[in-house]
């Protein structure tokens, strides 16, 4: 059910809508009437056509598609995923600018990274993401082994959280106790057992030799794409292969065989739907073989040097 909401002045002088196109920003501007009273709406082009879009039907579901990428692009709205696996969207500034009186509760699922309730910590696998080693639970302060009288130190993980964070005003005076040696000459365990954290600064034994990987973003290829042409294309088509573009490293497709498409792509000069086709087609293409010469044919006739022809073996 549409709603009556507040644009402030201030928007059409906003550099974020500025950097859209006119149909974006129309999009936009409805989904703040078609949005819920906590800023979300299903994520599904037809739908958002058919409300916004239904007395213009020449702007599709397809284009509508376009205009929710822009926006997400520009930072303007977040698409996630329900926990009914379907798509919903929510306006990110909508809290600042829409005051609801007597806002009703939305029967939409909220947005896991802008709507998690403060104080939550996050959970194993988002933690996963954050850092790539899950340190254990760290003894308390002034914890001794037993039998060792050494101090056991707490890890310190570097994308921990503020409060645990703090834990690592701790070891510059537990370090000091040893004798006055420098942080990095000191290993919590004693010279026998080894540092218990690695040093960030150093390289895990066999992976000096190890190749980095071709981690190319769409932004660096349609940059390179841009780079090759002759006059810089529309705004409109390097949107769209760079969505393109975006979609095939979702795949996994390696960046040489998306570069290769894109070169045929604008070999051709063909619309920005057809990556795909192109960088199927480097892909796995079969090279032609090139077909061999019949040699020409040449009749016997009697040599005027006998002696030559047959190398004197007459």
């Amino acid at each position: 059910m549409a709603r009556i909401r507040t644009i402030k002045p201030e928007a059409f002088v906003s550099e974020s809508l500025a950097a859209i196109t006119l149909t974006a920003e129309r999009t936009f501007f409805g989904l703040l009437t078609q949005a819920d009273d906590q800023g979300r709406h299903r994520d599904h082009a037809a739908i958002i056509a058919g409300q916004l879009w239904v007395l213009r039907p020449d702007h599709t579901p397809a284009y509508v598609e376009e205009d929710l990428a822009q926006l997400a692009d520009a930072g303007l709205i977040c698409r996630y995923q329900g926990p009914d696996h379907k798509r919903y969207l929510h306006i990110v500034t909508w809290q600042q600018h829409q005051k609801i009186n007597r806002p009703s509760k939305s029967r939409l699922p909220a947005c896991p990274h802008h709507d998690a309730p403060a104080g939550i910590m996050p959970s194993t696998a988002e933690r996963a993401t954050r850092g790539s080693v899950t340190e254990p639970a760290p003894p308390p302060h002034g914890a001794h082994r037993e039998g060792s009288g050494e101090v056991l130190e707490p890890a310190v993980n570097p994308d921990a959280d503020d409060e645990t964070a703090g834990q690592t005003n701790f070891t510059e005076p537990s370090m000091k106790e040893h004798g006055g040696f420098p942080a990095a000459a000191v290993t919590p365990h004693g010279p026998d057992l080894g540092p218990r954290i690695m040093d960030l600064g150093t390289t895990p034994s066999g992976g000096a030799s190890a190749p980095a990987p071709d981690t190319v973003s769409a932004q660096q290829l349609i940059a390179e794409y841009a780079a090759a042409c002759t006059h810089r294309p529309p705004r409109d088509v390097l949107g769209h292969l760079g969505r393109e573009v975006r979609k095939l490293l979702d795949e996994g497709i390696a960046p040489a065989h998306i570069r290769s498409g894109l070169e045929r792509h604008r070999a051709k000069g063909l619309h920005a739907s057809v990556l795909p086709s192109l960088v199927h087609e480097a892909m796995n293409a079969t090279p032609t073989p090139t077909p061999t010469m019949p040699v020409a044919h040449k009749p016997w006739t009697n040599p005027g040097d006998i002696a030559t022809a047959y190398g004197e073996e007459l």
